[in-house]
């Protein structure tokens, strides 16, 4: 559970401190209670910033996380924070599926840019998904397909996946369009319970996520395939360590 989870990483942080370690970097690859980034009502915590908070007021001097919901969590630090990309992992997993005349699919205009990146180390064009968000669950209604997909093996793109629908929903209409085929990546696969169902009787091909998130409520689905990180973090870890640079692993691959 992400609360037990977080709950032990601060009493670990102030173990750390109080046994007079020189300096405690935190590694969470997946930074749980990232879309509470803002206060988009009245009445609610940015729960985000109480997280950060929590982190600093334990002792840690630096963290190290993968991809962000939002860049700007990082504004809620004092201590640097280093936000690895899962994109070079991806992009050379969705390679060696060598697939012909792919094309790189945003969920919605909020990740286009990220999703450019994509289409530039995979050196082919870019669709994106309109949909419409009634309120602030998961649920979101995807209204059209902004981009010339058909013929070809979309391939959508995402930072992470709760219910999975939307991604459902933007591969059917996909399928829709003229698709060939429909891949997923996703850097976290923060799968809910019924997701694995979902995505099982979708018209998703392959769904590629990485191991950022341990545990799951139920067995991963026979289309999910997951591509580790940990040789990314391995890196960091070095780099940091030996005082190195680490510039360049947010170089695209």
């Amino acid at each position: 559970p992400a609360n037990d989870n977080f709950m032990e990483l601060l009493f670990w942080i102030d173990a750390f401190k109080r046994s007079s370690a020189e300096s405690v970097t935190v590694l969470m690859p997946y930074f749980s209670y990232a879309k509470g980034d803002k206060k988009d009502e009245p009445r609610v915590s940015i729960r985000a910033r109480v997280c950060a908070d929590a982190i600093q007021v334990a002792g840690a001097d630096r963290v190290v996380t993968l991809d962000l919901h939002a860049a700007q969590i990082q504004g809620f630090f004092t201590v640097p924070v280093d936000d690895l990309y899962a994109l070079p992992v991806l992009v050379n997993a969705l390679r060696d599926k060598k697939l012909v005349d792919p094309i790189v699919v945003s969920p919605d205009v909020g990740f286009a840019k990220k999703a450019r990146k994509f289409a530039t180390a995979l050196n082919c064009s870019l669709a994106i998904a309109d949909k419409e968000r009634a309120g602030h669950d998961e649920s979101a209604e995807v209204l059209e397909i902004i981009g010339d997909v058909e013929g070809k093996a979309a391939v959508v793109v995402d930072d992470f996946t709760i219910s999975g629908g939307t991604l459902c929903d933007v591969a059917q209409k996909l399928l829709d369009r003229g698709a060939r085929e429909v891949h997923v990546a996703v850097s976290h696969g923060v799968f809910g319970e019924g997701a694995m169902a979902r995505i099982d009787a979708s018209p998703i091909d392959t769904f590629l996520v990485t191991d950022s998130v341990e545990t799951q409520p139920e067995p991963l689905g026979s289309k999910i395939q997951v591509v580790s990180v940990s040789g990314l973090f391995a890196e960091a870890i070095r780099r940091i360590h030996r005082r190195e640079s680490i510039s360049v692993l947010f170089e695209n691959p």
